[in-house]
């Protein structure tokens, strides 16, 4: 039975499709807690009321980041992590927290990477002309947006499509998506060589970057 810590900071969508599928799913895995950085998150209410522990590390409190990473660092080691998810949260993690974690984080990110790491990419894919958009989720390293990917999701750019239109749809995608990447994990499907990613079952395609 592997643990799960989720780390939010805003409504925490994704954080709810990942433990509503293990829920309904009945992974070999528990939610041990879900961590905000914000405490008015809106996701801390959803988990609260499932009876799953939350913390919350206020980053606003602390003067650096490696301030920060270190108390949330401490924070998410109470519940002896297997899994580390990061479901919209807003923050550049310093490397020291990345390698404390290395192979066992995931994230996910709302563009076809390596396209558009970073933020607005829903507008960046808009700009650019791009027929069709997506979400990866990937392991994180200390290269922002860059770790092995694990899977993806494609949608389609359709005319008029704006940034809010492209974004709502995505989303639709993510929630089953990120899901179905944790639970490749608890249940030990994937296995990283040479930067890309192998997933052990019949049926199911590698990506690599």
């Amino acid at each position: 039975m592997k643990n799960i810590v989720i780390l939010i900071s805003g409504r925490g969508s994704n954080m709810e499709a990942v433990v509503r599928a293990l829920d309904a799913e009945g992974w070999p895995a528990r939610i041990a807690a879900v961590i905000s950085n914000k405490p008015e998150a809106g996701g801390l209410a959803f988990a609260q009321a499932r009876g799953i522990p939350t913390a919350v590390v206020p980053s606003k409190s602390f003067a650096t980041r490696a301030e920060f990473d270190a108390k949330l660092q401490e924070t998410i080691d109470v519940f002896e992590p297997d899994l580390v998810v990061l479901a919209g949260f807003m923050r550049i993690l310093t490397a020291p927290f990345v390698e404390h974690y290395a192979g066992r984080m995931l994230n996910i990110h709302p563009s076809l990477l390596p396209l558009f790491p970073g933020l607005h990419t829903h507008q960046q894919a808009l700009d650019a002309g791009c027929t069709e958009h997506g979400a990866t989720v990937h392991f994180v390293t200390a290269e922002l947006d860059h770790g092995p990917a694990v899977l993806q999701a494609r949608i389609p750019v359709l005319p008029g499509d704006t940034e809010a239109t492209l974004a709502t749809r995505l989303l639709v995608e993510e929630h089953k998506l990120y899901p179905r990447a944790v639970r490749l994990f608890v249940e030990d499907r994937l296995v990283v060589e040479n930067g890309a990613v192998r997933i052990v079952e019949p049926g199911f395609d590698a990506i690599s970057i």
